[in-house]
């Protein structure tokens, strides 16, 4: 088996790697790759990422990783996922041991977080067995829309309205910023990660909804619809939602999050998903209280610093 490396990637390649990505969906019931390593196949990134594909004697991917080596503070990151069909010969470990070699051209530590999504206990294993320790995990949590939505209660003066896009970029990062000051994540985003999105065929402006008073942005819930495929039906999310630290204790988390959910019951969903940090017991309490119950856990092995 051949493991070549890349840092860009043409259409086929990309049509290749995602097709590879649906076909562990649908064996293992969990998409192999968070949202950023799709955006970053469909849409490229400045710096690349690293991408080593593994072919078999007949040139068919047998296996992909993604490399992103840009973090300098925490890190490089790595997903990896090999065909149903190639799996149990040991090109797992094979891709996840050259993701360890990439990783250290950068970080003479060789520091490398590799995430596993769905858990799964040959994940878990082999991550083990190469040094990894989990360090993060992330619930996905599921809720029927079919069950009651109660309205939401708004803080007086406080009125929902839609994002406009080419008027609300820059207030929106600056609230964005503020209310995820302490993520690793999602405080970071940038005017081109937002318009990346916007770029996205999901982008709604209608199911981004702002929460305003006297002109000021106080809090926001972005949601997006997952369109159906094959037996996948389709499914909305809680996509982001965040609160200006200085409006918290108004309630406003839990009114723009039913306010959401209402917005995707309008749409036609039964279900409503979202992904929230274990670690983040106040939003897995509000989540929990809303009827939202886990479904799936992402898991985060962090390699052991060498240096």
């Amino acid at each position: 088996m051949e493991i070549t490396r890349a840092e860009r990637l043409d259409p086929d390649q990309v049509a290749e790697v995602l097709a590879l990505a649906r076909a562990a969906r649908d064996a293992d019931g969990t998409f192999p790759f968070a949202e950023q390593v799709v955006l970053h196949l469909r849409h490229g990134g400045d710096p690349p990422a690293v991408h080593l594909l593994a072919r078999d004697r007949d040139r068919r991917l047998a296996g992909y990783a993604h490399v992103d080596t840009t973090d300098r503070e925490a890190g490089a990151t790595a997903e990896v996922v090999v065909h149903p069909r190639e799996r149990r010969q040991g090109l797992g470990r094979r891709l996840v041991e050259t993701a360890v070699a990439v990783a250290g051209e950068r970080d003479p530590a060789g520091r490398l977080r590799l995430w596993a999504h769905g858990d799964h206990p040959a994940s878990a294993a082999l991550a083990r067995s190469l040094g990894f320790t989990r360090s993060r995990a992330l619930y996905q949590l599921r809720r029927s829309l079919d069950d009651p939505v109660p309205a939401p209660v708004l803080p007086d003066g406080v009125a929902l309205r839609p994002f406009r896009p080419g008027a609300d970029e820059e207030a929106w990062l600056a609230l964005n910023a503020r209310a995820f000051a302490g993520h690793p994540e999602q405080g970071r985003w940038t005017a081109r990660d937002l318009r990346t999105r916007m770029a996205e065929s999901w982008f709604d402006p209608d199911g981004f909804l702002l929460a305003e008073r006297d002109g000021h942005l106080l809090g926001f819930h972005w949601t997006k619809i997952h369109s159906g495929e094959g037996r996948h039906q389709p499914i909305g999310e809680v996509y982001v939602l965040g609160v200006d630290p200085a409006a918290h204790g108004l309630g406003l988390g839990t009114a723009l999050t039913l306010a959401g959910l209402r917005h995707l019951r309008g749409q036609g969903l039964g279900q409503a998903m979202l992904y929230v940090d274990e670690s983040n017991r106040a939003a897995v309490a509000l989540y929990t209280k809303l009827g939202f119950a886990r479904w799936s856990v992402d898991v985060a092995f962090a390699r052991t610093p060498t240096g």
